[in-house]
């Protein structure tokens, strides 16, 4: 578990936690709270919820784990079966569902609760039985935590706790009615603890925390933008079709030791893996459509060094946690300036040196003036030399293999028989003519 965020003055002993909660964090080696922790800690170990505005990277997962865990440990069920459920987390990735819960395994080890994860692509059976066999926290992805509940390996009658993470991810995403049905499934909020945390506490997020929710406390933290300063950053203004013989010159010439190459669409994604792999660069790509275990494996030879570079989308790249990371490569600009953050923060962590290079091209450099505003600084303009811009040698084309469902596509799992999406009653086959 990582904390690169500022600390507040508040510690962690000046709360009334329960012993086990007080010896997890001692392991840990955390002394102060992160601004999130410090603003909803006070409000949510009173049993009282919260709507939490708050990036990436920020403590949250503490800022929700530890009024859970002491919520489940002060109220303990009487007669509880296997199936019950006592929290449900809901994230809107495969990779963020996984970070949760390793941090999850950190904050219960001294309690006794056992944590199970549901999340598509990846370790169906497994995952059916760590549910079956009884957890008391259950995290994961939408789609596959419904098609779970469909098959009635666990209840929610006696649901005590809910989290949201990245709520508006998850409405970004699609997996708002898929989010209703499990909350429709829950107890009425008074008789549970409530938590959401959103980057925007937009008027959509904020509506759906009002309506399942028991009059939560709004803590609304400002953007960590100080993450952007301690990173080298460079913006380069390619044409479209210099984009990929830029990104391999920079490769070729910086000679980074792991870097993350970032990406809008998988089409791109796809295309510079090609490349890199043709012009002798060893790369990995993680995109939506890339299998849970695949993603996985690739994503632990990258925290290994067998790859240089990892090429990544968004969706794929939230919840990564990868150390020594010494250059990011903005492919294309994002569309979202706190994506443009998060993404420049997976390097500069624990206090280590970073480079970012952008490209803005010809379809996103219309995103650079948000973002320069929103970072409050001018990024400084690097030329596009010709030395920069090596001849290529072919890409090479591999064929790849296809996710089986959308609800897959969209990091849930196997998809349920409902409600993913309305599509209204279903008609009936015509007669043949």
């Amino acid at each position: 578990m990582t904390n690169t965020t500022h600390l507040s003055d508040v510690r962690f002993s000046d709360f009334d936690l329960h012993p086990a909660l007080h010896k997890a964090i001692e392991k840990t080696g955390f002394e102060f709270c992160t601004p999130i922790q410090a603003e909803s800690l006070p409000i949510t170990l009173l049993a009282k919820d919260v709507a939490g505005q708050a990036q990436t990277g920020t403590g949250k997962t503490a800022a929700f784990m530890l009024p859970i865990i002491q919520h489940l440990l002060n109220n303990p069920l009487e007669d509880r079966k296997p199936d019950q459920v006592r929290t449900l987390i809901m994230v809107p990735t495969r990779e963020l569902a996984i970070q949760v819960a390793k941090d999850a395994e950190v904050f219960t080890n001294e309690s006794g609760l056992k944590v199970a994860l549901a999340y598509g692509g990846a370790g169906y059976d497994a995952q059916k039985k760590a549910i079956a066999d009884g957890a008391d926290i259950l995290i994961g992805t939408p789609g596959r935590l419904i098609d779970f509940f469909k098959q009635k390996i666990y209840t929610l009658r006696r649901c005590q706790g809910l989290v949201l993470d990245e709520a508006d991810r998850m409405f970004d995403l699609g997996f708002i009615k898929d989010i209703r049905f499990l909350l429709r499934r829950l107890p009425d909020p008074e008789q549970r603890l409530n938590m959401l945390f959103s980057a925007t506490l937009s008027a959509r997020v904020l509506e759906m925390a009002y309506e399942h929710m028991n009059n939560p406390t709004k803590v609304e933290i400002a953007a960590d933008t100080r993450s952007a300063d301690r990173v080298e950053q460079w913006v380069y203004y390619p044409a479209n079709d210099e984009k990929i013989p830029l990104l391999v010159g920079l490769i070729q010439t910086l000679g980074p030791k792991r870097c993350i190459v970032f990406v809008n669409t998988k089409r791109n994604a796809e295309k510079i893996d090609d490349f890199l792999r043709g012009n002798d660069i060893g790369a990995v790509m993680i995109s939506g459509d890339v299998r849970q275990n695949k993603r996985q494996r690739y994503l632990e030879e990258f925290e290994q060094g067998k790859h240089q570079v990892l090429i990544a989308t968004d969706v794929a790249a939230r919840g990564l946690h990868i150390d020594d990371v010494t250059h990011v490569f903005n492919f294309d600009l994002p569309q979202s300036e706190e994506d443009y953050v998060h993404r420049i923060g997976r390097t500069a962590r624990a206090g280590a040196s970073g480079e970012s290079h952008s490209f803005a091209c010809e379809d996103t450099a219309f995103y650079l003036p948000g973002i320069e505003k929103y970072i409050g600084s001018k990024i400084p303009m690097a030329d596009v030399t010709a030395d920069l811009l090596p001849k290529l040698k072919k890409p090479i084309r591999v064929e790849r293999e296809k996710v089986a469902s959308h609800q897959d596509k969209k990091g849930g799992g196997r998809k349920p028989n409902g409600p993913s999406k309305s599509r209204g009653p279903r008609r009936k086959p015509s007669a043949p003519k």
